[in-house]
């Protein structure tokens, strides 16, 4: 997969939206890799943002529709999430409800989060909505933070 982040690069924010997209799903992948190479190579932050969570978040609705469309047991199977995941999961969505896909750009977790609003069947107005505010919002602060740091390096 390492060999995946300067071809991603070369292609600028549509790389973006590629690794963003592959990130959001169940594939272990990270796009901030491609999130910083594309900023040191110059491209405007702001289109990096729109692609990052553009991507990020149909990554995420695949990982709802593929919850709502199948078993647990099947899920668990195909896609490798481990059973405690889902469990932890479950439990979140039990107490949170649909607000718990503003969490769902956690590492590991996440994935199984939105699976699980899936098999749940939670609103799905609802959970594309705080899904995209939170991964949006994840992108921002990764991004932000990128850029105070080369700011720091630079002076």
């Amino acid at each position: 997969m390492d060999a995946l982040y300067p071809i991603l690069i070369d292609y600028g924010p549509w790389g973006m939206f590629v690794s963003a997209l592959l990130s959001g799903t169940v594939l272990p992948f990270s796009s901030e890799a491609v999130l910083v190479g594309l900023l040191a190579v110059g491209v405007n932050p702001w289109t990096l943002l729109l692609a990052a969570s553009a991507g990020n978040v149909l990554g995420g609705v695949t990982c709802y529709y593929v919850g709502r469309c199948t078993t647990p047991e099947r899920i668990q199977k195909i896609f490798g999430i481990k059973p405690k995941n889902m469990e932890r999961a479950r439990r979140l969505v039990e107490r949170w409800g649909v607000w718990i896909g503003f969490f769902c750009w956690i590492a590991v977790l996440g994935d199984a989060i939105l699976v699980t609003l899936g098999i749940m069947r939670s609103n799905a107005p609802l959970t594309l909505t705080t899904m995209a505010i939170g991964k949006t919002v994840r992108y921002l602060v990764i991004l932000l933070s990128a850029l105070g740091i080369g700011n720091l390096i630079l002076s």
